[in-house]
């Protein structure tokens, strides 16, 4: 086996770990909503309905998907319940596939312009900055030449993690005093960045979501200041959110979506849960693509995603 290879089986390993409890939730339940069933029916349907919704699908996701498999059943008569497991997965598949979530495979940046500029918001405690670490790690890496950019000024702890990522990773991480205007420092990273030829750029943003006007303001300010250096900066607004708490990463979405137009998501800590399901129904809702996942504390533990590996590992049978 090649080193291609080899890399490939580690990825997919680590994927299967990581959505263990989640798929074994699922199957669980899909057992129990099929028990002495032969065929598709309304009963099932019902049930399969409670059994998306408590795997944190969302209710309108599964609601959507319920229907899809509705319309398969009218259209083909007879639908035996042992093929419900498969029919799942073509329906999922395609709903992703709907949200522009793609198959990435390569660490590759547009070759049109560089650096290229991801600005990471999110709120407190769902691992952003670890995920800019580990970005930055995956990155660095594939060969690129990346620069950090500690923006999130009002939390001490959060600009030391973020230059302890930075030793730990060997790249720069740009920073200045704390409650420094967090466009300054945007500005600044992205002045070095450009000087000294970087390939990419991660700014970590403030996650305050009490006061909405006050984020909104200020990431329009950050990105305004960004466009004096780079006028297609950020190429990417990134949203981390953490999958353990289902719901609430729903409702994160929905606010920071709000306030800031997203363009891709990462969804962290998938391997400590059973509500991966988050990563179908938040995707849809926003429709915005889901392009890393976070599966472990290790560094190659974030992944990007891919929407054919990540529905066969969910609904794979061992």
């Amino acid at each position: 086996m090649g080193i291609f290879g080899f890399f490939n089986k580690n990825k997919k390993e680590t994927l299967d770990k990581g959505l263990e409890k989640t798929k074994t939730s699922v199957f669980d339940k899909l057992a129990r909503a099929v028990a002495g069933k032969s065929k598709v029916d309304d009963d099932v349907l019902d049930n399969l309905e409670e059994v998306l919704i408590t795997s944190d699908v969302g209710v309108d996701t599964t609601l959507k998907i319920i229907k899809r498999i509705e319309e398969r059943v009218a259209r083909d008569k007879y639908i035996s319940t042992s093929e419900l497991n498969g029919i799942l997965r073509d329906e999922i598949s395609a709903l992703l596939a709907e949200n522009n979530s793609d198959d990435n495979d390569n660490w590759e940046l547009p070759a049109d312009h560089s650096p290229y500029v991801i600005l990471v918001v999110g709120v407190n405690g769902v691992g952003k900055t670890t995920t800019i670490g580990k970005l930055a790690y995956q990155f660095k890496k594939a060969g690129k030449k990346v620069y950090l950019g500690a923006a999130d000024t009002f939390r001490a702890a959060a600009v030391e993690q973020l230059c302890i990522w930075g030793e730990r990773v060997g790249v720069p991480v740009i920073k200045q005093q704390m409650g420094s205007d967090p466009a300054s420092v945007a500005f600044d990273t992205l002045s070095s960045a450009k000087a000294n030829g970087a390939d990419v750029v991660l700014i970590d943003t403030a996650g305050r979501l009490h006061n909405k006007v006050g984020l909104m303001n200020e990431l329009k300010k950050i990105k305004d200041v960004m466009k004096k250096v780079l006028p297609q900066a950020p190429d990417e607004v990134m949203l981390v959110l953490d999958g353990s708490t289902g719901q609430n990463a729903f409702e994160q979405a929905k606010q920071f979506s709000a306030v800031t137009q997203i363009t891709s998501l990462a969804i962290t800590k998938l391997d400590g849960t059973a509500k991966g399901g988050v990563v179908i129904g938040i995707s849809d809702q926003l429709k915005v693509p889901v392009k890393y996942i976070g599966l472990g504390e290790g560094m190659e533990d974030l992944q990007l995603f891919s929407k054919r590996q990540f529905v066969d590992s969910l609904f794979k049978k061992d």
